[in-house]
């Protein structure tokens, strides 16, 4: 196989490993899973969720205008900036199926 065809045909998973949110978003993975894909019902998936909705939500713990457990910490622990950055990486993963 041509060596451009196997990189165009691994271009998604390349671009998901370069996301500059990926390392940021390591550190949710214990709570909410692996790539953000909690199927547990006490901790909500976070792949797919919208960027805005998401980064609105993290603000809001940090804030304090949102209570929580250990999220209100967590997040003052980083800027908006790189906030920004965890929201816009979870946001462009596929989305978790609903289980029936």
């Amino acid at each position: 196989m041509k060596a451009w065809l196997l990189l165009l045909l691994m271009a998604p998973a390349l671009a998901q490993d370069l996301h500059p949110g990926r390392q940021l978003a390591a550190t949710c993975a214990s709570c909410h899973g692996t790539q953000g894909r909690a199927r547990g019902a006490a901790m909500p998936p976070l792949a797919g969720m919208p960027a805005d909705a998401m980064l609105a939500r993290l603000l809001d713990y940090r804030s304090g205008r949102q209570p929580g457990t250990v999220m209100p910490q967590i997040t003052r622990g980083y800027s908006e900036a790189q906030l920004r950055l965890v929201a816009a990486y979870f946001s462009s993963l596929p989305a978790v199926q609903a289980r029936p």
